[in-house]
């Protein structure tokens, strides 16, 4: 059979399953073992091959294939991940991290790199802490969503499953900075396109899909940087997909970074296993008992299949860098009220009461209405509006354990109303619409809405912005600036680097 004739085969296949939609199999609790099963089979999309099929688009991905805007998209998102690696360092969990890792040592060649340190790891280990550091602050860039079903801002956090798992695996195989390039692309393209396809049901049921879906990201790179086969890239998804772990009852947690860490921390085992042989299923994808069905109960294979590349995820409908080291949905808000700040020229002092409107799934993951730590605060829509009120900024410093307790911020805290609103609600998960209304003391109301905060492609950062942003979390992490300068100047044209480790190197100590 000609190449051809098994590709329309494929996507005869994928489109019938495609009609299928999102239609979640039966609790065993409303229906018999057997009727559920039955449902289950008819609901599930059949296509045959989809693993092989992402397999392929890494196998075969060249730098060439990627057009000028994703690969800009692209550098803007890795010199982020690399500042926040950087700002990562300070924060309790690099401290713990170190004692955990301090008895396993590195091999002979040296390992790789952790990131703002003279720390060196087994490539998995750098991965893992680079990872737990790039997510521990909530500051990384987040995927957006494409249809009204899926809930917005919530899919991944692509860059902190891939970058430092490639990263690592580039540094170990001497790659040079185009390759690495093309395996963060490969390695974004795929968990995101993976992150769009599952069933919302996923996410509203539990799963962090940054923790489960974003293994398959760091697995595309690394199995890329290796140059593993279709074969072996196949297995390594099989590998990957057992690995895929992580609960949204752990956010405001350190477990929420170390899912992260994890996920990237995977994707380095996965294609190492793979590389010497080790076997796994090749279809863990579409499987009646792979990764889709079993933490989603269906998907949706038109996410997938002709859509890798086609467009970039990177660029429609893109990824957001983020403003504040808070939980993405927060921003709209936090940026309608800076602009309501700072037109109206309003004081926290002359502030009777705030109302903040959002989604009913924003308004569950934004779950910590009274926060008392600073992991807390990132998740609490009323620590954000409360801090922006009364000192006018939220930066890395505002998010600790201090601040969420501070007199003035729990007593504003108290002033402030989050509730699910109707109108944002019918605005759809595509969106992060936030409804703002502002009752001064004197009886004056203020109003507001957004559906999307600063850094979202709706309103997005240069590079000049992302990299003042990046020189923010360098001077967090007291790094030298003559060294973050460079690293500015060589991620834009990181193209031109023969060797990744010149980038590392001046990310170490």
């Amino acid at each position: 059979m000609s190449k051809d004739m098994r590709r329309r085969d494929f996507l005869r296949d994928a489109a019938a399953g495609a009609t299928l939609g999102f239609i979640g199999a039966p609790s065993p609790m409303f229906a018999g073992a057997e009727t559920a099963q039955t449902y289950a089979e008819e609901k599930f999309p059949q296509v045959q091959k989809l693993t092989a099929y992402v397999a392929e688009f890494v196998v075969n991905l060249k730098f060439a294939d990627i057009p000028a805007e994703p690969l800009e998209l692209g550098k803007k998102s890795i010199l982020d991940g690399l500042g926040l690696a950087l700002s990562g360092t300070k924060a309790e969990t690099w401290r713990l991290i170190q004692e955990y890792l301090k008895t396993f040592v590195s091999p002979p060649s040296g390992g790789a790199a952790v990131l703002g340190s003279v720390v060196r790891y087994p490539a998995r280990f750098a991965a893992f802490a680079n990872g737990v550091a790039i997510h521990v602050d909530d500051f990384d860039d987040t995927q957006l969503a494409s249809s009204k079903d899926r809930v917005y801002g919530l899919l991944v956090h692509p860059t902190v499953c891939v970058l430092p798992a490639a990263l690592a695996t580039a540094e170990i195989e001497g790659r040079s900075g185009k390759d690495l390039l093309v395996a963060y692309h490969a390695g974004v393209e795929v968990e995101c396109k993976i992150a769009e396809a599952i069933s919302p049901r996923h996410y509203e049921d539990g799963f962090h899909s940054t923790g489960t879906c974003g293994v398959f990201g760091g697995t595309s790179a690394c199995a890329k940087l290796k140059g593993l086969d279709v074969v072996r890239t196949s297995r390594a998804f099989g590998i990957a997909a057992s690995h895929a772990a992580g609960l949204r009852e752990n956010f405001g947690t350190m477990m929420k970074p170390f899912q992260a860490g994890h996920a990237t921390e995977s994707g380095v085992v996965a294609a190492d296993f793979a590389a010497i042989g080790w076997t796994a299923a090749e279809q863990i994808l579409e499987a009646q008992r792979g990764f889709f069905h079993a933490y989603g109960g269906t998907y949706d294979p038109s996410a997938i299949v002709d859509r890798l590349g086609k467009p970039w995820t990177l660029q429609n409908p893109g990824v957001s860098i983020k403003p504040f080291p808070s939980g993405s949905l927060t921003h709209p808000g936090m940026t309608e009220l800076l602009r309501l700040i700072h037109e109206n020229s309003i004081r926290a002092a002359d502030v009777e009461h705030v109302e903040v409107g959002a989604s009913r799934n924003m308004e569950s993951t934004l779950l910590h209405h009274r926060p008392k730590t600073g992991l807390q605060a990132k998740f609490s829509m009323e620590f954000c509006i409360a801090i922006l009120l009364l000192d006018g900024k939220a930066d890395q410093t505002k998010y600790t354990d201090a601040m969420a307790n501070r007199e003035d911020v729990q007593k504003m805290i108290e002033r402030i109303h989050f509730y699910v609103d109707p109108v944002a609600e019918k605005a759809g998960y595509d969106k992060m619409t936030t409804i703002l209304k502002i009752t001064l003391k004197d009886g004056r109301t203020i109003s507001g809405r957004a559906d999307f905060g600063k850094g979202s492609p709706a309103n997005p950062m240069s590079y000049d912005e992302v990299a003042e942003k990046f020189c923010g979390c360098a001077a967090f992490a007291e790094w030298p600036v003559s060294k973050a300068n460079q690293v500015i100047e060589l991620v834009r044209k990181l193209e031109d680097v023969s060797d990744i480790r010149t980038l590392t190197a001046l990310c170490s100590m």
